[in-house]
């Protein structure tokens, strides 16, 4: 009965991938460039992920100011929203909402992309963060699932990769793939074609 079960999560999972590898792939292209355009230009890239993709933030991050599957350059990375002791000081009037905000404020510039991730329901928090990257001109790409919060607020020069699941597991399953595919286009755009041998 277990194994089944467990059976199960594996089969949903490579059902939800296979079922939806055409429509996320264009997004994802799409997000790759603009990824690739920023960081040739001398920007940064500031990552926020909401509730428990907070994690996936921080780990996009060391993929980029690191490295994926092979040495490169550093690239400019930020996670945002890390550090939750100082929250109530970032914060606008006792708003922790604007925390997010605030952040993009301080440190986003013109050409920088804000990248916000988001498997279970848009926060206002991020949402606000949305808000202020564009008000910088910056570029905004939105990892979701069906919950349309942010990508309401998109505009034209912004990328929305929007899991359609309901299940917040399988949705961060996905992000997490997203971020290596995104990783991977990064690196062969900056450095070519991995040698194998």
């Amino acid at each position: 009965m277990l194994e089944q079960r467990i059976q199960q999560q594996f089969f949903e999972s490579a059902d939800l991938l296979s079922q939806h590898a055409d429509a996320l792939s264009r997004p994802i292209a799409q997000a790759a460039s603009a990824l690739v355009g920023c960081v040739t230009g001398g920007g940064r890239l500031l990552i926020a992920g909401g509730g428990g993709s907070s994690a996936l933030a921080a780990y996009a991050v060391a993929l980029w100011a690191g490295r994926f599957e092979r040495d490169r350059p550093p690239l400019a990375a930020i996670a945002l929203g890390l550090q939750a002791p100082l929250s109530g000081l970032l914060s606008e009037a006792g708003d922790p909402t604007r925390a997010l905000a605030k952040e993009v404020q301080a440190l986003g510039t013109p050409g920088d992309v804000l990248i916000v991730v988001a498997a279970g329901r848009t926060t206002p928090s991020l949402v606000a963060a949305v808000q202020a990257a564009q008000a910088k001109d910056m570029t905004v790409i939105a990892l979701t699932g069906n919950d349309a919060g942010v990508g309401e607020l998109l505009g034209e020069t912004d990328v929305h990769i929007a899991v359609p699941h309901d299940r917040a597991a399988r949705i961060f399953e996905t992000h997490t793939l997203v971020l290596h595919c995104l990783a991977d286009a990064v690196d062969l755009q900056l450095m070519g074609e991995q040698d194998l041998a």
